[in-house]
């Protein structure tokens, strides 16, 4: 890692920021603050309670860094001590997460518009946003039976293997989607993943004919899920509306002719 002063020298560089390269001007760039990013994005890849070597070889600092980094954020409230010693994410992030949530004016338009489609559904309603090779899920608003990372806002999930990702793909130009697609790593998630890039093309395809993506067990083993895109002023997919179901209680075509129509109205009240 490269010291503050020696990274001012450098006019600008490529940097990763979660699972995408983006350009920035190293003049402008703290890499005090960078280190104390990467030591609590350590946690979305462990999901358990860590010590300053697991934290310093997943953030790739040193363990010199990665102790003055989370020393600052175990004293700030954004790390926290686990019964066991180990470092976790603290409550203090939860307040940054509702700064955002509630400052986002779609989240804010979304949230009525969701409750009223989950009513009518009857099923987990869910708002994804468009994060380039990723969706994110800002909205769950959960039925019967959940499992438990269903129930969370802030997971990401691939945009090449959602549902929300394949009917926001639908909306981009094939050289956009040839971007996004060769930059994925196709990874499967479940048996059911679909990885090969022809029959992804083929999903975006008929996304684009329907006006709807589906998915069925591609994230979620049991699980079917179709979306439709919500659309901004400049003809630009932003987010995405879901709606999710239980295999042992629906056909994928049943599902998709009870469902897609309320996606489709839900995501056309929210574009804008």
């Amino acid at each position: 890692m490269m010291n503050d002063t020696a990274s001012d020298m450098r006019a600008g560089s490529l940097r990763t920021r979660g699972d995408q390269l983006v350009e920035v001007d190293d003049r402008l760039f703290l890499q005090s603050v960078a280190r104390a990013l990467y030591v609590l994005e350590a946690f979305g890849r462990d999901a358990k309670p860590m010590s300053l070597s697991e934290i310093a070889a997943s953030a790739q600092v040193t363990k010199s860094a990665a102790q003055r980094a989370a020393q600052t954020l175990l004293s700030l409230g954004y790390l926290e001590r686990s019964p066991d010693g180990g470092l976790m994410p603290g409550r203090r992030l939860l307040d940054r997460a509702f700064d955002y949530l509630r400052s986002n004016p779609l989240i804010e338009r979304a949230t009525p518009i969701l409750i009223e489609l989950r009513k009518n559904s009857g099923e987990r309603v869910d708002f994804s946003l468009f994060d380039d090779l990723t969706i994110l899920y800002a909205i769950r608003l959960q039925s019967k039976r959940e499992t438990f990372f269903a129930t969370l806002a802030g997971r990401r999930i691939p945009t090449f293997c959602s549902s929300g990702g394949r009917a926001i793909l639908a909306h981009l130009d094939d050289s956009a989607v040839d971007d996004i697609l060769r930059r994925s790593e196709r990874r499967p998630l479940t048996p059911k993943t679909i990885v090969d890039l022809d029959q992804i093309w083929e999903k975006v395809r008929e996304a684009r004919q329907e006006g709807y993506a589906y998915a069925a067990e591609e994230s979620l083993v049991g699980e079917i899920v179709l979306s439709a895109a919500v659309i901004n002023d400049k003809q630009q997919p932003v987010a995405a509306v879901h709606i999710a179901g239980s295999l042992s209680e629906w056909t994928v075509e049943d599902f998709r002719k009870r469902f897609a129509p309320l996606a489709i109205e839900a995501a056309r009240a929210l574009s804008y």
